[in-house]
């Protein structure tokens, strides 16, 4: 089945949902003051590196720009990366109000029709914006890596930058193919393929089951008219990607490499698969045809599949499950039992966008410090266990959130189409204590399924509720009868 869908909208109200979630629709005064008049703290003592070419690569439109890049060659043959992050905390001043409600909101939230900011867009899409053409603070990361792609040597320091460009990662995509990249990124698109290769050779499962993103419809005669589509994903996405988590991996490492009083830090782990889920999914595969020699990682045979396939559909939502238990783990002077990303392959920890997210605030300076070799600031050792849970506590509204808004679109969008038919591929057959679950492609809805559909088959598919009010969207299965002897 394609992947692919009309174009359907409808009116759809999201104020129910900023008023469930609590998400309060402007910012305080006094914090938006003081972001407005915030100066670098840091000002005296950066090292000016206005002159590396550095580009950003963001989605288009976007202000908040946590990240500029810039990637060359070496003359042994291997890479070096400059990763200049948004430096956040030069702004921030500890126990001042934009601390405390930044440290309340733990990141930005996002809506279809707006986000809810971690902080105030006088800061986040200006003053403390990457933006091209603008002499930024950032943390500035330096990578030396091997002709492989594998970190040799990594630091964090901080710098003054200049980024020279805005692209977006259709338009990276664009020039990759047609050989005309940037020359700041004109690597790219070779280390981003090194960097995968490595994460497979780790255990890395990379998932890309279909991303439904919600839409407005531009048109002058659908005022607030909303779609569902399907992301497309392109190789560039997953090229930047690999920047990103390596810089996180060189930060975890930063961070354990400091022995005693001074092991501090926030890692993201998550723990490693139990083996009953694996050999569950190795039936499953079995069962849709999938071949997967014994021994062979689970991310490396999810890697060879045709996403657009019903068996990579099955095997990909059910990959979900080897992907839970996901959190923040404290390091503060003794070692704790889980510090790996299994969906990584490795230690990691958030680093890469302060703008949106707290804790990458909190980690760039540690490592921040580690590298100058100077003490840690007494809001990072005090504030670390809050600010871990202010994560913990953001990201489970951020994902009901981004859930909720889905499912209040896809239940309006088909509220007017129940009792028609439609394609299907079965993700998940009915086990006894869970529904069946589905999706279909147009319009793209991932939904449950009564009845008892066979897994990884494309079905025909009843819609039997679909009820904005309760946000939930029901298709029923009926098996074609028997045909009469």
């Amino acid at each position: 089945m394609e992947l692919h869908q009309r174009i359907l909208s409808a009116p759809v109200d999201f104020g129910a949902v900023r008023t469930e979630f609590g998400l309060a629709s402007e910012y305080p005064s006094e914090a938006v003051s003081e972001a407005r008049d915030a100066v670098d703290a840091f000002a005296g003592a950066r090292v000016d590196r206005t002159e590396i070419e550095l580009v950003t690569i963001d989605p288009p439109g976007a202000l908040d720009l946590d990240q500029a890049l810039a990637l060359e060659r070496t003359p042994a043959g291997g890479f070096r990366l400059y990763y200049a992050i948004a430096d956040v905390a030069a702004f921030v001043e500890p126990d001042e109000a934009l601390a405390s409600v930044s440290l309340e909101r733990g990141q930005t939230f996002y809506l279809p029709d707006g986000t809810v900011p971690l902080h105030p867009n006088v800061l986040s899409e200006g003053r403390a914006s990457l933006l091209p053409d603008q002499d930024r603070p950032a943390a500035l990361w330096t990578i030396d890596c091997d002709e492989n792609a594998e970190p040799r040597d990594c630091s964090v320091t901080r710098a003054l930058v200049r980024s020279r460009a805005r692209l977006d990662y259709a338009s990276v995509q664009a020039d990759a193919d047609a050989g005309r990249l940037h020359p700041s990124i004109a690597a790219l698109p070779e280390f981003g393929r090194l960097r995968i290769e490595a994460g497979l050779n780790r255990g890395a499962i990379n998932l890309r089951l279909p991303s439904q993103s919600v839409i407005r419809v531009d048109g002058p005669e659908s005022p607030d008219h909303w779609q569902l589509v399907i992301e497309p994903r392109t190789a560039a996405d997953d090229w930047n990607e690999q920047i990103s988590l390596l810089t996180g991996m060189c930060a975890a490492r930063i961070m354990l490499e400091a022995k005693g009083p001074e092991h501090l830090g926030l890692l993201r782990t998550m723990p490693p698969p139990a083996a009953s889920t694996v050999e569950s999914m190795r039936r499953t595969a079995a069962a849709v045809g999938v071949p997967w020699p014994k021994g062979e990682p689970v991310g490396r045979m999810l890697a060879g599949l045709d996403p657009n396939s019903p068996a990579a559909l099955v095997l990909m939502s059910e990959a979900t499950g080897l992907l839970r238990g996901a959190s923040y783990t404290l390091l503060d002077g003794q070692s704790p039992d889980t510090v790996q990303h299994s969906g990584i392959g490795a230690p990691y920890a958030h680093v890469t966008a302060p703008l949106r997210r707290l804790s990458d605030r909190y980690s760039t300076e540690i490592c921040l410090c580690r590298c100058a070799g100077t003490v840690v600031p007494h809001w990072v050792r005090e504030g670390l266990a809050a600010a871990a849970e202010s994560m913990r506590r953001s990201d489970a509204v951020a994902n009901k959130l981004e859930r909720a808004c889905v499912d209040l679109t896809e239940s309006t969008l088909l509220a007017a189409r129940v009792g028609a038919d439609f394609d299907a591929v079965v993700l998940r057959e009915h086990n006894g204590t869970r529904p069946a679950e589905i999706f279909v492609a147009d319009p793209p809805v991932l939904a449950k399924c009564t009845g008892e559909p066979p897994e990884g088959k494309q079905v025909r598919v009843r819609l039997t509720v679909a009820d904005p009010t309760t946000r939930t969207v029901t298709f029923a299965y009926q098996p074609d009868p028997p045909p009469e002897r």
